[in-house]
């Protein structure tokens, strides 16, 4: 049978197809540690699953608006006012079916083809293929440790052309694991004016921060930030919801009516007894629910750093976002490791996961070859085990 060339043309994604070895490993009975998960290993609180319950015996079953349940959308306003400064309408706001349908409708709804996105590495591995699918170009700019792997306001200017539509952020960062500071934020948002570059802020992990990090909205930076920002975030992260696929976007209405347009021919609704759910996830038990999952990633996420740092030839910095690693492995490349020839990143992964049974997902597919991305959305036990096994490996 015929394949579209479109579909040809799309990948797999790296990460699922690192986690779905690691079960078909696991499934044989083999012991494998897995690091390539960018789900929470904690369970959906149970006041969110009580909403949902409460939902599905009232009947909250049948089809909905197709941006969503107006009472959902003005629970999201509110937490937009209230935790980000940011002034938005109900009908300002859809909710999406999880966070990758709000990134693929966005541009959907921006792009055109022949269009140019602009897009730092490391970026998360759906973004570019995003981008294609909406017949835009996706502009790579190159970032390294040396400025923490962000992007510079005169990298922007520089990548900026007459083709330039959007501008991708994404801060706390998959892969990468660090955040944007206020002030970097606010230098990026500099070069952007007197543009017509669209933004788009994915901040799903905004909830996820650690040590004396501060996070801020893109769009609360000013009122230009404000008018060209689509903002993007979800419940899978913070609210361990990630099978509930419920994500969210803000922005200019116009843009958000687009988005509409084509999620009633797409989708249409979200689950509606899921929507009645996530009201409740955005109420008061939120904050307890959030610090106590919070709090454990921070220690994850500093003890994984530091063992990082302790196996000869890896460069890791400690984590301020996220539940991710990123350490920087190239001074390996070119090595044998019992008879695997590590050529970069995609090499390193596979021979560790076939030879020692630790799962990561390789950087190249991130933009960042030399690096590797670990998850710490699992057990303490479950990190030592996998570090102890990586570190023994490389001293081979």
């Amino acid at each position: 049978m015929k394949i579209s060339r479109r579909a040809q043309e799309v990948p797999a994604s790296a990460t699922i197809a690192v986690t779905s070895r690691a079960q078909e490993l696991k499934a044989q009975g083999v012991d494998v540690v897995g690091f390539g998960a960018g789900a929470p290993d904690f369970d959906t609180p149970d006041y969110i699953k009580d909403a949902a319950i409460r939902a599905l015996k009232a009947g909250k079953t049948k089809y909905t608006a197709a941006a969503g349940i107006v009472e959902l959308r003005r629970a999201i306003a509110e937490k937009l006012k209230k935790e980000n400064g940011l002034e938005y309408t109900a009908d300002q706001i859809i909710v999406n079916i999880g966070g990758k349908h709000s990134v693929y409708e966005a541009m959907q709804a921006v792009l055109d083809p022949g269009d140019e996105v602009i897009l730092p590495t490391p970026f998360w591995v759906t973004y570019p293929e995003t981008i294609k699918l909406a017949g835009a170009t996706a502009r790579i700019v190159p970032t390294d440790k040396s400025t923490g792997y962000k992007i510079t306001p005169a990298q922007l200017k520089e990548a900026i052309t007459e083709k330039t539509a959007m501008l991708v952020i994404n801060s706390p960062n998959n892969p990468g694991g660090f955040t944007y500071t206020p002030q970097e934020l606010k230098a990026l948002a500099q070069a952007l004016e007197g543009t017509k570059v669209t933004v788009l802020s994915d901040e799903i992990y905004e909830k996820l921060i650690y040590g004396d990090t501060k996070f801020v909205s893109f769009a609360s930076l000013s009122e230009d930030a404000f008018s060209r920002t689509i903002t993007l975030n979800g419940l899978s992260k913070a609210f361990s919801m990630t099978g509930w696929r419920l994500g969210y976007a803000a922005g200019p209405l116009e843009v958000i009516k687009a988005m509409g347009r084509l999620q009633s021919h797409m989708t249409s609704n979200p689950v509606t007894f899921g929507q009645y759910a996530a009201i409740e996830a955005l109420g008061e038990p939120a904050d307890e629910a959030i610090e106590t999952m919070r709090k454990e990633f921070e220690r994850r996420g500093r003890y994984m750093a530091e063992r990082l740092n302790s196996i000869d030839g890896v460069e890791c910095a400690e984590p301020t976002g996220a539940f991710y690693c990123f350490p920087d492995v190239s001074s390996h490349y070119g090595r044998n490791i019992n008879g695997a020839k590590i050529g970069g990143s995609m090499d390193f992964a596979k021979a560790l996961l076939e030879q020692v049974n630790v799962a990561l997902v390789p950087g190249l597919p991130f933009g960042c070859d030399n690096n590797v991305r670990l998850s710490f959305a699992c057990s303490l036990e479950q990190i030592t085990k996998g570090l102890d096994r990586l570190k023994e490996w490389l001293s081979e």
